[in-house]
């Protein structure tokens, strides 16, 4: 059985495509290339990849749609890479899910730190709760626990790591790889104020930093407007001014 990792390369510019399927190929990855929005979502639908590199600006459909239609299929890390450079076309690309950005033009050894950097992200095997989490933080990422329920006001609130599934009063909640790391190692520190440079490294790996914090803004944002869509109490994820988020168990 083939277990090597697969990519979709979405980019209409031949030499730039050319350039990153064959560094993604060197790195191990068995490499697909997609010149338009059409053909990428129809191979994304069929090849299931594990990363998207995606621009943009394509011939037939913006890319950030693009993006948006991945989404709904799959649950692959997503790189934008684009010559977009206004703060607010990266912020857009964040928010309909993509897991970083990288503008153009960029070097070949950045994207191949940006990609290791995805795939070095932590991953708990184990359930992760508040109640766990608050009663015993070492022991969590060893232990096998039953699954906990977590009250906070009027509702209940699960983050299983096994699955990788998120239960607001017993109804999952679908969120982005970004979305669940980032609500987990919240979740793993209740009570604790995380700054936001420690969400970037937790959840983008030690190695890597992106270019701006506004990447955590966005990414919570749409976590938390998930929650409040599930739940009338969604004040678990407080935000600290000038520090960063703190997760409370127990909302008054």
């Amino acid at each position: 059985m083939d277990n090597r990792r697969t990519a979709v390369v979405v980019e209409d510019d031949r030499d730039v495509g050319d350039a990153i399927s064959g560094l993604l190929a060197k790195a191990g990855f068995e490499v697909t290339v997609a010149s338009n929005g059409i053909d990428a979502l129809a191979v994304i639908r069929d090849e299931r990849p594990d990363l998207v590199t995606l621009d943009l600006t394509l011939p037939d459909i913006d890319g950030v749609e693009v993006c948006r239609q991945v989404r709904l299929v799959s649950d692959c890390y997503v790189i934008v890479v684009s010559g977009r450079t206004a703060e607010l076309d990266r912020l857009i690309g964040l928010e309909v899910g993509a897991d970083d950005y990288l503008v153009k033009p960029f070097s070949m050894r950045e994207l191949q730190a940006r990609v290791a950097a995805l795939f070095r992200r932590p991953r708990s095997s184990d359930l992760v709760s508040p109640e766990a989490a608050a009663a015993s933080q070492q022991a969590h990422a060893d232990a096998t626990p039953d699954a906990f329920d977590s009250r906070t006001g009027c509702d209940d609130l699960l983050v299983d790591s096994r699955s990788r599934e998120v239960r607001v009063d017993g109804e999952e909640i679908e969120l982005t790889r970004t979305e669940f790391d980032l609500l987990a190692h919240l979740v793993s520190h209740p009570g604790v104020v995380v700054a936001r440079e420690d969400l970037l490294r937790a959840v983008w790996s030690t190695d890597f930093v992106p270019d701006s914090t506004h990447v955590v803004d966005v990414h919570l944002a749409n976590l938390r407007r998930k929650l409040r869509a599930a739940s009338a109490d969604d004040q678990w994820i407080r935000t600290i001014r000038g520090v960063g988020f703190r997760f409370d168990p127990c909302c008054a």
